[in-house]
């Protein structure tokens, strides 16, 4: 059988007055197991005739069959293929990867054919053994000798079975002893049944081949046979690796080999992260810092009140006629109270004034409310008792305190019985409230609480209110409520001469008036992120620039476009996903630094954020990492192993 055809090729470079014709019309063919050397001086057109031989270049003009396939109608992927299963390459700069292993670089041809990784390692060792170099297999090429290097080249051409090896100058750049050893080897091989196509310019070596064919000036001058080889197929057909669908694999040596060639440049890689990092740090941080203030915020509204709303007289805060208007009464708190929608209402007289205890005198604030106070704002029982509607409606002198009063006047004794004076009336302590922050107040102010009625008949003097709070049954929503509350209020006094206060407004407003915030923060921040995108891009672009060989002999050994777009778009994916945990980590840094200060509030990094941030880093990495990547795979394999 044949393994090459080869029919009126001609191969020409360039156009109109530079066109360079490096093949005219040349016919051969070879048979399975031949041992074949193409000779013939520089630009000759040897070179030329191996890479079309090895499906790295297609003709001008002609027919070139592989195994009985006219590579010329064959597309990328389909060469690659051929490559993969039937073609081996010995080039004479051996065209090693430097940061893989003499191993991992024998084993390469098998990552492309979807190998499995223990079967494709074992071959790999059995190769290295085979050629003497057993004990290198952890070595990388820098510390191997030019015949090592040679040796490592040949057993990565056997790695797929090697029907064909093509070996361009096998001895170029190797010292006598180790050009006799390299040869010795491939006589070896093709003694097993490969056909060896042998370039080369030294007759003493063209003289191991069976057949020698002279080229010169694109034309084939002589083709002699000097000795009948054995043809057949290679011994080893079965170690013969049919490329296989291994998804999973290929990624993960996709993502091993993009890790080596980031460590590799580690200097760059870091520069490269450092706008992913400020970028994620900047949005996981300013949604830690808008999350910790909102929910301090949230929590000041909740001291206010849970579900409830505040009615004042006036058309709303800053009306000047408010003090005067007087409207409100405590009927309205009882209607209001008696509404299915209302859980429990509650009339309020503050008044403020000096409290006195025995020679103790301070400042404090006196509210008086009805018995369902205490609910409606959520205050609870520390000790004692609270009072009762009974006590309201005999304007009982009795009060409840908060723990900053019973610290200030009872450090050391019980409160409950107690009799205080406030504003010279006397007023006797029945309980005492568990402390609560109060809202947006001060925490640390001393608040009483007593009948409204005993405030307004026995301190104030006054008959008028000065707000009304109801809490929201829990089935009703506040909106509702609100409207409901202001058309029967309206209707009572015939006009809309007071104004409400809902907390579940507040919170909303507060809600989305720091989300709006933190959405324009994250905003800033996700520029941080283009330019870092940007930066990734032209780094791959350049390394795409740099390893134009590199991509040249993977091409060579089998990997498809398809394989070399996974290679660098992992690389860049890889590299911003590094640049997001620096970022989260730097975040959770400048988070621990900012608790160190007295902001009032609590920085919170949320895991929605950490999730976003790596998203992010992974869409930036496959967006700005996709050019690059598509470049490298488009590239002519000829042209990438020309490259320098």
């Amino acid at each position: 059988m044949l393994a090459v055809e080869i029919i009126g090729v001609s191969r020409t470079y360039g156009t109109g007055s530079n066109r360079v014709h490096a093949l005219r019309n040349v016919s051969l063919s070879i048979k399975e197991g031949e041992f074949v050397a193409i000779v013939g001086p520089s630009g000759s057109g040897k070179s030329t005739l191996m890479n079309l031989l090895g499906c790295l270049d297609n003709p001008t003009q002609g027919i070139c069959r592989i195994f009985g396939k006219d590579s010329a109608r064959l597309d990328a992927d389909a060469l690659s293929e051929l490559r993969c299963r039937h073609l081996g390459f010995v080039f004479q700069r051996y065209n090693l990867l430097p940061h893989l292993s003499s191993l991992e670089n024998v084993a390469l041809p098998a990552v492309y054919a979807g190998a499995d990784k223990e079967k494709r390692l074992a071959r790999a060792q059995a190769l290295l053994d085979d050629i003497g170099l057993g004990n290198r297999l952890g070595n990388l090429p820098a510390e191997l000798s030019g015949g090592q290097q040679q040796r490592v080249s040949i057993a990565r051409a056997l790695m797929n079975g090697g029907n064909i090896v093509l070996a361009d100058e096998p001895t170029g750049a190797l010292d006598s002893a180790s050009g006799a050893n390299v040869m010795h080897i491939l006589e070896e091989i093709h003694a097993r049944g490969h056909t060896v196509i042998m370039v080369t310019h030294d007759p003493g070596v063209a003289a191991h081949a069976d057949r020698v064919i002279s080229i010169s000036d694109g034309r084939i001058v002589s083709d002699q046979v000097s000795r009948q080889g054995a043809a057949g197929q290679a011994s080893n057909a079965a170690a013969q690796a049919a490329r296989q669908e291994n998804s999973m694999d290929h990624l993960r040596e996709a993502v091993k080999m993009s890790l080596q060639a980031v460590l590799s440049h580690k200097l760059r890689s870091c520069l490269t992260m450092l706008g992913i990092i400020i970028g994620i740090a900047s949005v996981v941080f300013v949604v830690a810092l808008g999350r910790g203030s909102q929910d301090k915020i949230i929590a000041d509204i909740n001291a206010m009140g849970t579900n409830t709303i505040d009615i004042f007289p006036g058309k709303g805060f800053g009306d000047p006629q408010a003090d005067k208007i007087t409207t409100l009464t405590v009927d309205d708190a009882d209607v209001l109270g008696q509404q299915s929608y209302i859980a429990s209402s509650t009339p309020n007289v503050a008044q403020s004034g000096t409290l006195l205890y025995r020679n103790i005198a301070v400042s404090a604030q006196l509210s008086g409310v009805g018995a369902a106070y205490f609910d409606v704002k959520g205050l609870q029982l520390s000790s004692g008792r609270l009072f009762t509607a009974a006590d309201a409606r005999a304007n009982a002198s009795v009060a409840v305190i908060d723990e900053n009063v019973r610290q200030r006047l009872f450090p050391a004794e019980q409160a409950e019985g107690r009799l205080v004076l406030f504003n010279r009336q006397p007023l006797r302590v029945v309980g005492v409230v568990k402390k609560k922050d109060m809202g947006f107040g001060p925490s640390d102010t001393l608040q009483m609480w007593s009948p409204y009625t005993t405030v307004m008949y026995r301190i104030t003097g006054s008959h008028s209110i000065s707000s009304i709070t109801v809490k929201v049954a829990d089935a009703v929503l506040p909106l509702m409520a609100e409207r409901n509350i202001t058309r029967l209020l309206a209707a009572r006094h015939k006009s809309k001469d007071f104004s409400t206060l809902n907390t579940e407004s507040i919170r909303k407003s507060v809600e989305s008036a720091t989300g709006t915030m933190t959405m324009l923060i994250t905003g800033i921040a996700c520029i941080a992120l283009l330019v870092g995108g940007i930066g990734v891009m032209n780094i791959m672009l350049v390394s795409v620039t740099e390893r134009t060989r590199e991509i040249g002999i993977r091409m060579a050994v089998g990997a498809r476009r398809a394989n070399i777009m996974e290679q660098f778009l992992v690389e860049a994916v890889l590299i911003c996903m590094a640049g997001s945990v620096a970022g989260i980590f730097l975040a959770w840094v400048l988070s621990l630094a900012a608790g160190m200060f007295p902001l009032g509030f609590t920085l919170k990094i949320s895991v929605w954020s950490i999730l976003l941030a790596v998203a992010c880093s992974s869409l930036i990495g496959i967006c700005f990492g996709f050019v690059p990547a598509r470049n490298a795979s488009l590239l002519n394999p000829i042209d990438a192993l020309s490259r320098e």
